[in-house]
């Protein structure tokens, strides 16, 4: 399923520069960033550590705001976080305190929604992410992909238009990575949510994406934009997967290795 990149654009970013200070120290992050992200789109941002993908999706969520430029989301400046950007972290944002149901009630209840309304919206969403019988379990009882789910359906009940989401599979094994791949996919293909993925794998960015930034080692700049037109679900021992795989390889290990020098630079200096 292709969402059309004509449709208005659900995310605007204009003339992005990311600057971070310490002491007398000064990090150039990102550089003259701009991009457009059309409404429904799957996007992911690619590239090594320090390539600035974090940065540059915290900026969209609000919670670092440029140093430069303009980030806007569904037509408003992002100045801070909001209720349309949900965010899903590497590292399962819930509240150890609560159960897998309160957490995922939490949003909709802060919104004063309807106890009735938080109820059904809980529900469905735990039933479909296979949750409904670790509902009254606590996160430390979780497995890790369990505890992902419970995250991913905390952020979708808010239901944000836009998910913002931050190497959330990383942390998982590659069985229970690609069975949340498939119910993201699942999940954007119901729900047409836009959603900016990072990650550092280039596999896992052409099987979700409708669309690949690939990005370069600091300063943070586009290096590539690609689209992906291949169909869903898509194979990854396929002639056309493989081709991709070997062309963003080669844009990706270029800029690996210029951080790897970058490394060694600083190595030597200190």
């Amino acid at each position: 399923m292709m969402h059309a990149s004509a449709a208005r654009s659900e995310i605007e970013i204009r003339g992005v520069d990311k600057i971070f200070r310490a002491g007398d120290r000064e990090v150039m992050a990102l550089k003259g960033i701009d991009l457009d992200i059309a409404k429904g789109q799957f996007v992911c941002l690619l590239g090594p550590s320090g390539c600035g993908k974090s940065t540059l999706l915290n900026a969209m969520a609000g919670f670092t705001p440029p140093t430069t430029g303009t980030v806007m989301a569904g037509g408003t400046p992002v100045t801070k976080p909001g209720p349309e950007r949900g965010m899903v972290f590497q590292e399962y944002a819930l509240f150890p305190w609560m159960t897998v149901e309160s957490n995922v009630a939490f949003g909709p209840e802060l919104k004063g929604m309807r106890r009735a309304d938080v109820t059904a919206r809980v529900d469905g969403l735990l039933a479909m992410l296979g949750l409904s019988e670790f509902k009254s379990r606590y996160p430390k009882d979780l497995s890790g992909g369990m505890r992902q789910r419970a995250a991913i359906a905390r952020v979708l009940a808010l239901d944000s238009p836009i998910l913002l989401m931050d190497e959330p599979f990383g942390a998982l094994d590659a069985l229970t990575r690609r069975t949340l791949q498939d119910e993201l996919i699942r999940i954007w293909s119901e729900f047409h949510k836009t959603i900016v993925f990072v990650t550092h794998s280039i596999e896992e960015a052409i099987y979700l994406a409708d669309r690949i930034v690939v990005m370069t080692f600091r300063p943070g700049t586009i290096k590539r934009d690609i689209a992906v037109s291949m169909a869903r679900p898509r194979d990854t021992s396929s002639p056309e997967f493989n081709a991709l795989k070997r062309e963003l390889t080669t844009l990706v290990m270029e800029e690996q290795a210029r951080y790897s020098a970058a490394e060694r630079a600083s190595a030597a200096i200190d």
